[in-house]
């Protein structure tokens, strides 16, 4: 006996080729359910009972497992710890697989669902959401900080969740929506990483930092150096973020402003960020 165990989130009818041989191969296909996966085998010339009798164990009979049902495949698999009846003749094949970032799919279904379902969900809207945005990136900074792994995949989750979450909402009526998101990250990624995906010889980080920045420029072609850097920045990381763009540049000045201006520069000459320096050392008070 053969059970075919299918993904929920690979497309009906895109099966292994060990799969296709099982199926093809017995003498009886059966399944628990009628699903999208079952009827793609179907369509395909193969018969396949459907009967809410449990797995009968016929040597020649393939079972397929309820796409995504996993208290069913833990029964078989509970069985077949336990040595019971012929369990020994059960052969598992995988029939897909789920690729690295195939939850992510489990995400834009579910939120897909809470917006056309959902009352609070369905009246949120890109501004009503901002505040969220903000704090869940503070969260996910503190887990970060706190060096606490779990909380940080935890507090990213949340973070994902809000970006799921306005890519939903311009899908109904931007123009874009999540798979637009993920495909320009997607060019920005590959066209600013030629020493990867291109030609371009590097021969350490910084060099590939200062390709990153220069093909950045060329794609951006700011009129000033203030020019798409969020004024909303703590004031720390906004005058950071100004001096990458100004390297070398001459601090003058005695007064407060100036000389914390400084400290961000020396900070940077060091290889540090000086607001996460800053916030380790008040941290420490406590």
């Amino acid at each position: 006996m053969r059970i075919v165990v299918l993904s929920p989130r690979v497309a009906p009818g895109i099966l292994t080729l060990a799969a296709w041989d099982a199926l093809r191969d017995a003498s009886a296909v059966r399944a628990a359910v009628d699903d999208p996966h079952v009827r793609a085998i179907v369509s395909s010339g193969i018969d396949v009972e459907i009967t809410a009798d449990p797995p009968t164990y016929e040597t020649d009979t393939v079972w397929i497992a309820p796409t995504g049902d996993t208290a069913w495949a833990r029964s078989i698999a509970d069985d077949l710890m336990d040595g019971g009846g012929a369990a020994s003749d059960i052969e598992v094949v995988f029939g897909s697989y789920d690729l690295p970032g195939s939850g992510l799919l489990d995400v834009v279904e579910i939120m897909d669902r809470l917006r056309r379902e959902c009352p609070w969900t369905a009246q949120q809207s890109h501004e009503t959401l901002s505040h969220y945005l903000l704090e869940e990136a503070h969260e996910t900074l503190e887990a970060l900080d706190n060096g606490d792994s779990e909380h940080l995949r935890e507090e990213l989750g949340d973070l994902l969740m809000q970006i799921v979450f306005h890519a939903r909402i311009a899908a109904e009526g931007e123009g874009w929506d999540i798979d637009d998101v993920a495909a320009g990250i997607a060019e920005k990624l590959v066209y600013r990483n030629p020493h990867v995906f291109g030609d371009a010889t590097v021969t350490s980080a910084g060099e590939v930092d200062a390709n990153w920045q220069r093909l950045k420029a060329t794609e951006k072609r700011r009129a000033s150096v203030l020019e798409g850097i969020p004024a909303t920045l703590p004031a720390l990381a906004y005058a950071d973020k100004v001096l990458s763009r100004l390297d070398g540049v001459d601090i003058s000045g005695d007064d407060l402003g100036a000389r914390l201006l400084a400290l961000v520069a020396e900070a940077r000459a060091q290889g540090q960020d000086a607001e996460e320096v800053l916030r380790q050392a008040v941290r420490l008070l406590g």
